[in-house]
This record gives C-alpha cells, sequence and structure tokens, in this order.
C-alpha cells in the first residue's frame, strides 16, 4: 500500500499546487456563512429549513461536485501532458495503483472539505436555531431536527390485479371485435382499477389501515405522530381548495381525534400533527377520510397518505445524508479520472461536463427514449419522425438514463430538509450503488484505458 499513499500525496500536493484547496475552502466558507446572511429567512421553520439546510447543503454539493470533476480531470491529464506522470510509471508501480492512488487522494480530499462544510452548516444550524420563536424551536426540534420514518397502508396491488382479472373475464366473456388488441384491454382495465381505488368519491369515505410495527404503542408512547398527505382532481386542477377531514383512531382500542374540515390545495404535500395516543395495541393507526367537496379526489396509492414518526436523532441521520452526498462526488471524482486515462485535460473536462449536465436534462432523455428516437414528433406529417442515428443514440440514452435514475433515487438533502430518516440501510445501498456498480464500471474502464496509453509519446512540444 505504500505506493498508493504516495500517489494520495501527491493527489493532495496537487491541490495545494493548482491552490485549489485554499479557493474550495473560501467558496464553501461563502456558501456556508455567506448565503445565509444574504437570504434572511422569514421567521418560519420552513423557511428557516430553505435556507440554512436546502440552499447551504446544494450549493456546497455544486462547488465540490464541480471542483472535484474539475480536479479528477487536472490531476491526471496534467500530469500525462507535463510529462510528469513518467517519472511515476518507470518506478516499480503498476499502472492500476497510479489510478487508484490518485482516486483514493481525491476521496479523502473531497472527504475533509465535505466535513468541515458539513461541520459549519451543522454549527450554523443549531446557533441560529436558539432565535427562532419558542412554537417555531419546538417545531424545527420535532419536524426537522429529527429523524422521522415512514409509513404507509399495505401495498392494494394484489387486490389491482384480482380485480382487473375479474373485470376482464367479464369482458372476455362477451362478444369481441376481431381485431381487438387483449393487452391494451388489459392495460386499460388495470388504470380503470387503479383509478377506483385512488378516488374517493362526492361525500364518501375512505379507511386507511397504517401498521407502524410491533410494540409501537410503547416505543412511540407520548411522541406526536404527523399525517402527510397529497391530492389530486380529476381534472388535475393545481388552483382553489379543497375540503378534507380526518379521523384517526378506533373506539375502545386507542384515542379519537377527528380534524376540522381543512381546506387544502391540490397537487401539494400537506403535513401536520397528530397528538400521541393514537396507535392501538397491534401497533396500528386506522384512518377514516372524508372527502365533504362536490367533486371527487384522487389520493395517489404511492404519496396519498402516510404516517411519519419519531425514529432517531438528527446529528447520525446528518452524518449518513452527508455520506450519500460523498457518494455523489465521488462519482464525478471517478468520471473524471475516466476521462483523462484517454483525454487531454480540455477534452476530458468538456466531456465529463456534458455528461453531467445531460444528468440535469433525464426528462429530455427520457422523452427520447419513450418515443424512441431524437427526431420528436412531425406536426407536418401528424407522425413521429425518425432518424438514422436512432440505431446508435437511443441505446445509449437508454442506459444514460437509466444509470442518472439509479443515482438520482438517492436524495439526502431533500430528506434532511423534511426531517426524513436516512437509514442506514440506504447509506449501504448508495455505497454499493454509486460507488461500487455505477463508479465502479467507470473505474474499470478508466484502468483499462490508462493501461493501454502510451505514456512515452511525447507530449505537445515537450
Amino acid at each position: 500500500m505504500q505506493p498508493i499513499f504516495a500517489l494520495v500525496t501527491l493527489t493532495w500536493k496537487a491541490a495545494f499546487r493548482y491552490r485549489l484547496f485554499w479557493v474550495l475552502l473560501v467558496l464553501l466558507l461563502g456558501a456556508v456563512v455567506g448565503l445565509p446572511m444574504l437570504v434572511k429567512d422569514d421567521g418560519t421553520v420552513e423557511g428557516f429549513t430553505q435556507i440554512l439546510l436546502t440552499y447551504t447543503l446544494s450549493a456546497v454539493t455544486g462547488i465540490l461536485g464541480m471542483c472535484a470533476l474539475w480536479l479528477a480531470c487536472g490531476t491526471l491529464a496534467r500530469d500525462i501532458e507535463d510529462c510528469q506522470i513518467q517519472m511515476v510509471a518507470v518506478k516499480p508501480i503498476a499502472r492500476w495503483q497510479i489510478w487508484f492512488g490518485k482516486w483514493l487522494g481525491l476521496l479523502t480530499l473531497n472527504a475533509t472539505l465535505l466535513a468541515l462544510a458539513g461541520a459549519g452548516i451543522y454549527g450554523l444550524l443549531e446557533y441560529r436555531a436558539k432565535n427562532l420563536p419558542l412554537d417555531q424551536k419546538a417545531r424545527l426540534r420535532e419536524e426537522v431536527l429529527v429523524a422521522r420514518a415512514s409509513a404507509k397502508e399495505e401495498s392494494l396491488e394484489p387486490q389491482i390485479h384480482a380485480e382487473t382479472a375479474r373485470r376482464l373475464k367479464e369482458r372476455l366473456a362477451k362478444p369481441l371485435p376481431p381485431d381487438v388488441n387483449l393487452e391494451a384491454m388489459q392495460a386499460q382495465i388495470f388504470a380503470q382499477v387503479r383509478a377506483d381505488f385512488e378516488s374517493i368519491g362526492s361525500g364518501n369515505y375512505r379507511p386507511y389501515l397504517v401498521h407502524l410495527g410491533a410494540g409501537a404503542k410503547e416505543r412511540l408512547k407520548g411522541r406526536p405522530l404527523f399525517l402527510r398527505v397529497k391530492f389530486n382532481t380529476l381534472d388535475h386542477s393545481e388552483y382553489g381548495t379543497f375540503g378534507a377531514q380526518y379521523q384517526i383512531g378506533t373506539p375502545k382500542k386507542s384515542q379519537l381525534y377527528q380534524t376540522e374540515v381543512m381546506s387544502l390545495s391540490p397537487n401539494t404535500f400537506h403535513e401536520f400533527p397528530l397528538p400521541a395516543g393514537l396507535i392501538d395495541d397491534e401497533g396500528d393507526v386506522h384512518i377514516l377520510l372524508h372527502n365533504p367537496n362536490n367533486v371527487s379526489l384522487i389520493f395517489p396509492l404511492d404519496e396519498g397518505l402516510e404516517v411519519l414518526y419519531r425514529e432517531g436523532g438528527f446529528g447520525l441521520n446528518y452524518c449518513r445524508g452527508l455520506g450519500i452526498i460523498l457518494c455523489w462526488i465521488t462519482l464525478l471524482s471517478t468520471l473524471g479520472l475516466a476521462s483523462a486515462s484517454l483525454l487531454s485535460f480540455p477534452v476530458a473536462a468538456f466531456f465529463s461536463l456534458t455528461l453531467m449536465i445531460m444528468s440535469f436534462s433525464s426528462g429530455t432523455l427520457a422523452t427520447v427514449v419513450s418515443q424512441g428516437t431524437i427526431a420528436g414528433f412531425n406536426e407536418e406529417t401528424s407522425q413521429m419522425g425518425h432518424s438514422s442515428l436512432d440505431v446508435v443514440v437511443v441505446p445509449f440514452f437508454r442506459v444514460l438514463l437509466n444509470l442518472f435514475n439509479l443515482v438520482q433515487s438517492f436524495a439526502p438533502i431533500d430528506a434532511l430538509s423534511t426531517g426524513r430518516s436516512i437509514p442506514p440501510e440506504m447509506l449501504a445501498r448508495a455505497i454499493l450503488t454509486i460507488v461500487g456498480i455505477v463508479g465502479g464500471v467507470m473505474a474499470g474502464v478508466g484502468i483499462y484505458l490508462f493501461h493501454r496509453r502510451e505514456l512515452a509519446t511525447a507530449q505537445g512540444t515537450h
């Protein structure tokens, strides 16, 4: 390991030689301290959290990500172009050790800077929280500076599939046109059944059963629960408000709590606290939702209603969130090193930045993949266009989209800003997925290209 640790030291020296370390410290200091000073919150928990967690963590992630990408491209490509890597390659050290040593150096550098920035954000968060009003300070401790787990009702997919099969059987029992598409018919019936399960008609009730686990009554005794809901209307209107009333608990099994008719906006998450003591002996929370409107409301099965409860403290949850952010930054460093293994510094940086920008345009990639072409819809012919590049571009975009979705499925900043729990399993999956699988493939490609590259070729005018 001694040669690898020597490369780690050289990578740190390169960061200091480029003055990148000190520049990053200044930028991170500006993001952590300067941003909250320039943008004042409105005194509420939402505004406080938006600035001190969402904005600052996003800024730190962006700064470290861009600089990690730039340094990863520069530390290898510049060494090759300046003929410095040849002095290392002639020593008894394998090519993969050179590559891995630089990767490990970038990892330790990014981890150090992220730890410093994270500690600054945490300290500022605790300091500024003292200036909040007492009621907002209590909300902050219960809703943000906490790790809250989520529980939903059991999946209704088996019932939906069973009802779909029953309705399909009824349709097939009747005469059908000879050119009927059975797969399309089944998909249409499935969509109708799912809509029926999600819809609550005017004046109707919808029961929910949310299981918090055995022993939840004692484990969460004296601690409030939080109900998080989201609904829509049949016309997907985003304007106006609609009434909703909830009854939580079961008579003779738990306390009974009933809300007033609340005026809520559609297509928006609403969260409100519930008193303690609503969990029965089996660890269940019974919820009865009443729709008093003259229109039907649609509560999506995946995010329509969930119960949040305290699972742990904020400190460890915050560290796990920073760990996932470090996985993102490490992936960018791996991408930069893999690009610099073959390309010159400007080309490697351009290529890496292009892929990074494309990751923010996953909606466009999804459209191309779903349409099967990059030509798009032709309004003159009213048909989908086609291109000779579709054979290559569409599969390439499909692979990129799957990779981007795999990485973007981990959202620690949103979880921390809403007080959601980041369990250790999620951090382990992030390390395995982002660093192990996606980053491992990139590293394998980079090491192979670097191993095959002819370092003795004259570089420029040297």
